[in-house]
């Protein structure tokens, strides 16, 4: 299946405050008070019936400015290389983000979230409901990421962002 093209086509746009990739909270989890909205396209309005019934969303988007894809990459806890797919960093062969936000309301076709981590005007692919029964789950291990305190993770997750 090498080389073969799967077309997306967006669904609607996310609009934060952000416009800075190193102004940017690294996870939604260091976006605490980061507002933004979720607007769908008008064609989709309907599929967001009984969405605004849930706390939080999993949204999946385009990483419309990730730099050039690597296989390797230096994730933001470290200073070591790991394979790209051990870590979160954008530069991924398909430029895919996720992230789960609090949904604070809905007006129409307009999705107002908490936990924004991601650049105004970035390209929204699909949201799912985040299931507490189906979705939360206790790990075993965390790989790389288990080397890294708590704390640290903290102060580096928010990179300089003045929020």
């Amino acid at each position: 299946m090498s080389g073969h093209t799967i077309p997306f086509t967006p669904i609607g746009v996310i609009h934060t405050q952000h416009t800075s990739p190193e102004e940017t909270p690294i996870q939604p989890v260091f976006a605490t008070g980061c507002q933004g909205t979720v607007e769908l396209f008008a064609a989709f309005e309907e599929g967001l019936r009984d969405v605004d019934g849930y706390s939080h969303l999993y949204l999946l988007y385009h990483l419309h400015k990730a730099p050039p894809a690597r296989l390797l990459a230096r994730p933001y806890l470290q200073e070591k290389e790991h394979g790209i797919f051990a870590t979160r960093a954008p530069c991924r062969p398909n430029p895919i983000g996720l992230s789960i936000v609090k949904v604070l309301g809905r007006e129409k076709n307009i999705l107002l979230i908490e936990g924004a981590d991601m650049l105004d005007g970035t390209p929204l692919l699909d949201i799912k409901p985040y299931s507490k029964r189906f979705d939360r789950i206790d790990t075993e291990r965390d790989g790389w990421q288990d080397e890294v305190s708590d704390e640290a993770s903290r102060c580096l997750g928010r990179r300089g962002f003045k929020g």
